[in-house]
């Protein structure tokens, strides 16, 4: 019988969301600072796993 891994934590469709607010808050220079602290403060996302997703998000997209 193979493991399955740990559950996830977040549902994809936020991290999905969370991802696009976050990339999309980063383009403009007028919501850019913090913009990572306050959209994972908004969401109930750890501030760390939405920097990672964005980080990911940008490497799929080159």
């Amino acid at each position: 019988m193979r493991s399955r891994g740990a559950p996830r934590k977040y549902p994809e469709e936020l991290k999905e969301r969370a991802t696009r607010m976050a990339i999309g808050a980063r383009r403009d220079p007028a919501t850019r600072a913090g913009s990572i602290a306050r959209i994972a403060d908004q969401l109930g996302v750890h501030r760390e796993v939405l920097r990672t997703w964005v980080r990911q998000g940008r490497d799929r997209q080159r």
